[in-house]
Parts: structure tokens; sequence; C-alpha cells
């Protein structure tokens, strides 16, 4: 996968079909510095030194050797800050994508929404891929790799700009949904005939990293409708459970001028009470 470029961010482009191809590297983003600083380091720390290499591989990958390991929850996040340490292309294609893709999502979601999407992406590629092994279609081995949430950015911009080009290999310019659908089904191919394919572990958690960023966009509206309906309703409620609380309070009020505070009963005093507390925090803000 190499760098992309968007036809109309382009100063030579000419309003036409046929904009040249050409290396922008944009500024980078806060969450994207972050998570290219941490996984570099760790890369270079378990490099450098085997003893906490084996150590992270044992018990930060995902790693579906029994049960109990397979329920230790940090797995699924802390599994996509790890790389293979035997060679350099797989954490370098994972930031490189990480980078460009990354820093587009971050603008267009904000940091706190583009974090959230990055790790659900990978956690959700870290939880198909133990579940296939338990099934007893793929050998129970350790996963690594950032690739689960790389690939949820991919399919998310695939389905966001469609007609985005990317360079392959730097060299070939090719339509992001065209690349996003050969990986997809790429993965889908390997998971079909896992014997006959490698790394059919790491493209079960490509793929289920795709489906999340997939469903992730393409419920975006449904789930923005939904929210906008809760809140609405959980306003409503907040509404006239305060209007009712003030109809109580104007009539215990009322009582305690007319017959003194004596006079009040349990749920009267305990009703007086909540609207104290909610008065002091009011002004307390």
């Amino acid at each position: 996968m190499g760098l992309y470029d968007r036809d109309y961010t382009q100063h030579d482009y000419d309003g036409g079909y046929r904009p040249q191809m050409r290396m922008v590297f944009p500024r980078i983003t806060g969450v994207v510095k972050i998570l290219l600083i941490i996984n570099v380091v760790v890369f270079v720390l378990t490099v450098l030194f085997r003893p906490l290499a084996d150590f992270a591989f044992t018990w930060l990958s995902v790693y579906p050797l029994t049960p109990l390991m397979s329920l230790q929850v940090w797995r699924p996040i802390t599994y996509q800050f790890l790389h293979d340490t035997n060679g350099f292309a797989h954490i370098f294609f994972n930031m490189i994508v990480l980078y460009f893709f990354g820093i587009m999502l971050e603008r267009t979601w904000g940091p706190r929404k583009f974090l959230r999407f990055y790790l659900m992406c990978g956690a959700v590629g870290g939880i198909v891929y133990p579940f296939l092994a338990y099934i007893g279609w793929l050998p129970k081995l350790p996963l690594v790799g950032a690739s689960g949430g790389i690939l949820g950015m991919i399919a998310a911009c695939a389905i966001m700009f469609p007609n985005m080009r990317v360079l392959v290999f730097f060299v070939f310019p090719v339509r992001l949904v065209i690349v996003a659908l050969v990986l997809a089904g790429y993965a889908i191919l390997t998971l079909l005939r896992p014997g006959q394919f490698g790394n059919a572990g790491g493209e079960a958690a490509h793929l289920g990293g795709m489906v999340a960023g997939a469903v992730y966009v393409l419920s975006e509206s449904w789930r923005s409708h939904f929210k906008s309906k809760f809140r609405h309703r959980f306003g409503e409620k907040r509404r006239v459970s305060q209007f009712n609380l003030q109809v109580d309070l104007d009539n215990i009020l009322d009582k305690v001028h007319r017959e003194g505070i004596g006079s009040l009963t349990r749920r009267e005093k305990r009703v007086l009470k909540q609207a104290t507390e909610l008065e002091r925090k009011r002004n307390s803000l």
C-alpha cells in the first residue's frame, strides 16, 4: 500500500479527469503521532531485548492457547502495538498506512472519535481470530500487529472517499475502493483455504477490522439518529421529572408556611432534601 492523493487537493489539478499523482506528506495529527511513536518504540525495544519480546509476545499478544488466555481482556488492545521482529516490512507498511489514512480520518472525525474507531477495529480483528481458532478453523498461534485497525481505516476511507487514488507499491495509481475490495477478497480466499495460504490468522484480523470499519461508517447515520432520539427522550423525561419536583417543592413550602416544618411527612421531607441537594450542586458548578 502506498501513498494517497486526492484529486481536488492537487495544485496541478486542472479540473479534468486526469490529475497527476504526486506524493504529499500532510502535517501529522496528535493521535496519529502518538500511535506511531508507541508502535515504533515498542518494536525497537522488542528487537533489542529478546526477553522483553518473549514476555510481550506471550502476555500482550492475542494468543488463544487456552480459554483463560482468550478471556484476558487487554489482549485485543495490546496486540495492536506489537509487530513481527523478524523483519521490518510488517511495521513499515502498517505505519505508512496509519500515517496517511489516520491523518485523514482524525481530521475528519476529531481525535477522540478516530482513536475509538481505530482501537475498535483492531479489537474486532483480535476477537475474530481466536474465535476461528477455537472452532478448529485456524491454528492457535500468537497474533500481533496493527493490521486490524489499519484495514479498518482503509475500509472506512474506501466508503467515504471511494474515488480517491492510492499508489500501490508507491507506483501504480488505483482507486481506493478497488484496493479495499482486493484486500477483502484476498482475506476471504485465505480464510476459505487456510492451508494453501500463509498468515491466515492475520487475514482473519484483517477481515474483522475491515468489517468493523465498514459497519461503523455505514451505520453512522442510523447511530446518530438513535443517539439524537435517545437524548431527546432522556431530556424530555428529565424536564418532566424536574417540573414534577418543582410542583412538589412548591406544595411542600406552602405547607411549611401554613403548618410548620414538623407537619411534613417522610416523603415530603425526602423531596425537600432532594431539592436542596440539587440546588447545592447547581450553585457549585
